[in-house]
């Protein structure tokens, strides 16, 4: 407790503190802190590698891509049964304390989507990576996606999470309000069903939904972890690809254990 008449702190005989400081507050013991973001205080908090899209090993520019392909490392972007076209750029025009970014610019549009249609950007995750989310067990933990957009292309927009090892998936949206760039953070409830495999296989896929056709969308976009199924699993999303003055720019993705999104986890390149 605070004390403001006397300008003292003190600490009651329970077992849960709860201290609110306006100014400067000095330990010169130990802090622990065991609720926060799973007990994850420090250290290594942000599960995605290459969040910051520093790194483009292929090549820092891609014209007329039209199929499926990685261009940042460890970033796929998927395309199914559609007639847009891009370029995808690694760009300098970023938020403060980022100096790059991944860029989607539409050169071919596609102004009428079919059912089946897909765009969206994929990251994969191994199993052996995740195992701090505790995925499956009865003390599973919430997972927090937090990144950076920009996109001249306003409007809802959905981001899927897609459990390889159990076949099972969550949904949730974000959205657009204007063409600068803004921070979104999302908290994905917790799941009980499906441990994740300790390996090096591909274990979790967040897809950042760009097109996505009717078989996707339909009825309520779908918030809670369930078998895997199109329906409803992009619900709301924008068609993307309807213009070529479209641009979509991304940074600062970053996975954490919790329901708190911490400031983005800078990694050296190595």
């Amino acid at each position: 407790y605070v004390d403001q008449a006397s300008n003292r702190v003190g600490v009651n005989k329970t077992p849960t503190v709860a201290l609110d400081v306006s100014g400067a507050l000095s330990v010169s013991g130990d802090l622990t802190a065991s609720s926060l973001n799973g007990g994850q205080f420090g250290g290594r908090r942000n599960v995605i590698i290459n969040g910051q899209f520093s790194c483009f090993q292929r090549g820092a520019s891609f014209t007329g891509v039209a199929n499926t392909a990685y261009h940042a490392d460890r970033f796929q972007l998927y395309m199914q049964n559609e007639a847009s076209q891009y370029t995808v750029t690694q760009d300098s025009d970023t938020p403060n304390g980022f100096g790059n970014c991944l860029k989607l610019d539409v050169t071919t549009a596609d102004t009428s989507t079919a059912s089946n249609e897909e765009v969206k950007l994929m990251h994969k995750l191994e199993g052996q990576d995740l195992q701090q989310f505790k995925k499956g067990t009865s003390d599973t933990e919430n997972m927090t996606l937090s990144f950076y957009v920009k996109t001249n292309k306003t409007g809802v927009y959905c981001i899927e999470l897609f459990d390889r090892d159990n076949s099972r998936e969550v949904s949730a949206s974000y959205t657009v309000a204007d063409a600068n760039w803004n921070r979104y953070a999302i908290t994905f409830p917790a799941d009980t069903s499906g441990a994740f495999d300790d390996d090096n296989a591909s274990s979790l896929e967040i897809m950042f939904w760009l097109v996505a056709g009717s078989a996707v969308q339909g009825g309520t976009l779908n918030t809670a972890w369930r078998s895997a199924a199109d329906g409803s699993s992009a619900t709301g999303q924008v068609n993307f690809s309807d213009s070529t003055d479209n641009n979509w720019q991304l940074t600062g993705v970053q996975l954490e254990v919790g329901s708190q999104a911490t400031p983005f986890e800078h990694r050296s390149f190595g």
